[in-house]
């Protein structure tokens, strides 16, 4: 999901931070160093503190790129089909046939959401994170009403609903070993959208 945006980074800044998504997903937050992302580059690590200050001014920068890619895309395209943004989404949120990869990277989300509890920097960026995803729920499910293709409903507490369901499935299956619940309450969640948002 993540992955191409760091594919072909145009400068030091950017090659700087593809380093550190990557040793974020190796490593996680506890164990980031500046040293292990001068190792991922092949470079010093005083060309990462020539950038940034510190670990968490840099991670903070990554999540705010990866975020300004997610709105730059949201922005280029349109909701062609608000039914087929919606199942997409819960399908890769409950997806049970996954990889390591996809692991490392909800692992990583959860671990640097819990620094936003103490870190109000974290917590800024998240509070705009959710906002931004929050708003891309709502703008396909005004998509659906507007085509006549979904209920009358409320779009921002709709979004609002699904969003936080989504951030405590990432919280559980990152958590625990279990996941015999995913496919339950994935189709809880088809049950809800069947009786709120869409048109039978």
């Amino acid at each position: 999901m993540t992955d191409g945006v760091f594919e072909d980074p145009a400068n030091t800044r950017e090659e700087i931070l593809a380093a550190t998504y990557r040793c974020l997903r190796k490593y996680g937050y506890a164990d980031l160093t500046m040293q292990k992302i001068g190792n991922e580059l092949e470079q010093s690590p005083s060309l990462v503190y020539h950038h940034y200050e510190n670990k968490d001014a840099l991670v903070i920068a990554c999540l705010e790129y990866l975020l300004e890619h997610f709105e730059d895309e949201l922005g280029r395209g349109r909701v062609d089909d608000p039914r087929d943004r919606l199942e997409e989404m819960l399908d890769w949120w409950f997806a049970t046939d996954v990889d390591d990869d996809w692991h490392a990277f909800l692992t990583t989300v959860l671990e640097l959401r819990a620094q936003a509890v103490h870190d109000p920097d974290y917590r800024e960026h998240f509070t705009r994170s959710d906002r931004v995803f929050k708003q891309s729920l709502a703008a396909a499910l005004r998509t659906g009403i507007d085509a006549g293709l979904f209920q009358e409903c409320d779009p921002d507490a709709v979004a609002e609903t699904l969003q936080t369901i989504l951030i405590g499935a990432v919280l559980r299956r990152s958590s625990t070993d279990a996941d015999a619940w995913l496919e339950e309450v994935h189709s809880e969640l088809e049950r809800y959208l069947e009786s709120r948002v869409y048109k039978n």
